[in-house]
């Protein structure tokens, strides 16, 4: 017997020097617990248990658990559930993405430290999904991903509401004074009515739809609503393929391919998806040995465009698109653009799942090609010399008008700046002013921080105004809607060309031809930096603070650690 080698419990055996004797005592506390000889001969089904007191998102967790259990011993295998860390967007300090790397890590290192033949991930809040994913990638065990599913929507007097598109709305109304204390208390009691990630095409509802297509997700399984009983039959057949995983091994690497990438990313385009998506699909790539291409990503967002009608982008809720046929009703459209062949973890290919699912019917949900809810995909890549490495701009969620740009720079030097100073009377702003943030990226903040979504200033929102040109190296959240440049490359704490920007200065966007300028000259560039200073962070001597901020990548290679990332062996996507 080889501890490697083995399967059920007989894998990956902790070394005492006698593998005899490692498999008794591990057999001997395992009987512990309750369990029969019959019981542990059975191949093992891990079960990922991320449910947490500080994780509305994964509320349901308990529920799935069970269900995925029951789904295991139908198919005659053995489940074992395990904690790893769980994240929450709004619980974590300073940002739920200076931990996602972490949370990829505990993921894959007890994936490996435990025997298991096979393993279902139950994640739903942003970051969790791709930090599993991550983690999975590079454990290489078979795997797959079962999410908690959107929240339904709640109601605020005769309005349907939701987290989380509605949540800003609603405060934007609120700092503009057309919303006053009593109303936006009644809000907060109503936006987030029970379990589940939130109800928009936010980055929950993005992962999940861009995993299922990724070929990582049981067929149908990424839009049902957290709480519905169509949640948990998904869990149930989550735990039954997890159980045809363990005896009839499909690797991550076999299903997480260049091509499913491609699809994964035609996808995130046609949603109207989460800019954050952008990243963790780069991260998650990167665990597989790819590089994203983010002039080839955005010439595909030329030809491919939104589709669904879901906040930001568009009018409507996950339970609508749930309703509409889920995620295979995007895939018809958008057939002739993807892959048909890929795997998926049902050991069938895409197509033949989409051939398998249940016919589609007439909803106005998902649009027709032909007829979009945008005319290109949600996301635009823009260069120039304020972001030579590339920056991200949500255009269909962005004010037409505002695409097309020029404006003069209103600067923050960091987020506690920002804060202190967005709101004050005296701030020298106007509404065609461009507001910029600094030192709001991976290594600036750290952890890259949902800052973006820059607040209009108190002074302009109580004339009526909406949107601004707003440009940082931060992160958006995406449930948030405007006319918003991130994830500028490099970030200014590494020296990149936003971190030279000063209030006067003039810079240009132009959305449809790409392009970002900041109007001042190489030699007055060249002079700034010389007084250039990186950002230091207290505490940034121990700890993971310090691994995160000696080793993190940037946002266009996922913003993963360096020392986790495999040499690449290719890029997604290829132009077709």
């Amino acid at each position: 017997m080889t501890d490697r080698d083995g399967r059920g419990l007989k894998k990956g055996l902790t070394s005492y020097g006698d593998a005899g004797f490692s498999l008794f005592l591990r057999k001997a506390f395992i009987k512990g617990m309750g369990y029969s000889d019959d019981a542990l001969e059975r191949p093992i089904v891990g079960i990922v248990d991320t449910a947490s007191g500080y994780n509305a998102c994964h509320a349901n967790v308990p529920d799935l658990i069970e269900a995925v259990k029951r789904g295991v011993m139908l198919a005659g295998a053995l489940p074992v559930p395990f904690p790893t860390i769980s994240i929450h967007e709004s619980f974590s300090h300073p940002t739920s993405m200076f931990l996602r790397n972490l949370m990829a890590m505990d993921t894959e290192e007890m994936i490996r430290a435990q025997p298991m033949d096979a393993v279902v991930l139950i994640g739903g809040c942003d970051k969790t999904v791709p930090a599993q994913l991550m983690g999975a990638a590079s454990a290489n065990v078979p795997a797959i991903q079962l999410v908690t599913g959107p929240m339904l929507t709640g109601r605020h007097r005769s309005e349907r509401v939701g987290a989380c598109t509605d949540c800003r709305r609603f405060w934007a109304r609120h700092r503009a004074g057309e919303v006053d204390a009593t109303e936006i208390a009644e809000v907060n009691d109503r936006l987030v009515p029970g379990a589940g990630t939130c109800g928009v095409m936010g980055t929950a509802s993005t992962m999940a739809l861009t995993v299922e297509a990724l070929g990582m997700m049981a067929p149908g399984g990424a839009t049902a609503p957290a709480v519905s009983a169509d949640r948990r039959r998904i869990a149930e057949t989550t735990g039954q393929i997890a159980a045809q995983l363990a005896t009839q091994p499909l690797l991550p690497s076999a299903i997480m391919t260049e091509k499913a990438f491609e699809n994964a990313l035609t996808v995130l385009l046609a949603t109207g998806g989460s800019t954050n998506g952008i990243v963790h699909l780069a991260a998650i790539a990167g665990r597989c040995g790819l590089s994203l291409d983010l002039d080839a990503f955005d010439r595909i967002g030329r030809k491919v465009p939104v589709l669904v009608d879901l906040k930001p982008s568009g009018q409507n809720y996950m339970e609508d698109l749930h309703a509409a046929g889920g995620l295979v009703s995007i895939l018809r459209e958008l057939k002739p653009h993807l892959h048909l062949d890929c795997l998926t973890v049902t050991g069938r290919t895409l197509g033949e799942e989409m051939d398998a699912a249940p016919a589609g019917w007439q909803q106005d949900i998902v649009a027709p090609f032909d007829a979009p809810v945008y005319p290109e995909g949600g996301m635009a890549v823009v260069r120039g010399n304020l972001a030579p490495g590339g920056a991200i701009v949500k255009q269909s969620a962005a004010t037409p008008s505002l695409l097309t740009h020029r404006g003069r720079a209103v600067v923050f030097t960091s987020i506690a700046d920002m804060a202190e100073r967005v709101d004050a009377p005296d701030l020298d702003v106007g509404p065609d002013d461009v507001l910029v943030l600094q030192n709001a990226g991976p290594i600036g903040a750290p952890g890259m921080p949902e800052a973006g979504y820059m607040p209009i200033p108190r002074k302009i929102a109580a004339t009526g105004v909406k949107d601004m040109v707003r440009i940082s190296d931060a992160r958006m959240s995406g449930t948030a809607s405007g006319t918003i440049v991130l994830h500028v490359t490099p970030e200014s704490a590494a020296g990149g060309p936003l971190a030279l920007v000063r209030t006067g200065d003039m810079i240009e966007l132009d959305v449809p031809g790409r392009r970002l300028h900041l109007d001042v000259s190489d030699a007055e560039l060249a002079e700034r930096r010389l007084s250039f200073k990186a950002p230091v962070h207290e505490g940034s001597d121990r700890g993971y603070k310090k691994l995160f901020l000696d080793t993190v990548l940037q946002a266009d290679e996922g913003c993963d650690f360096d020392f986790l990332v495999p040499e690449k062996t290719g890029r997604v996507p290829k132009d077709r």
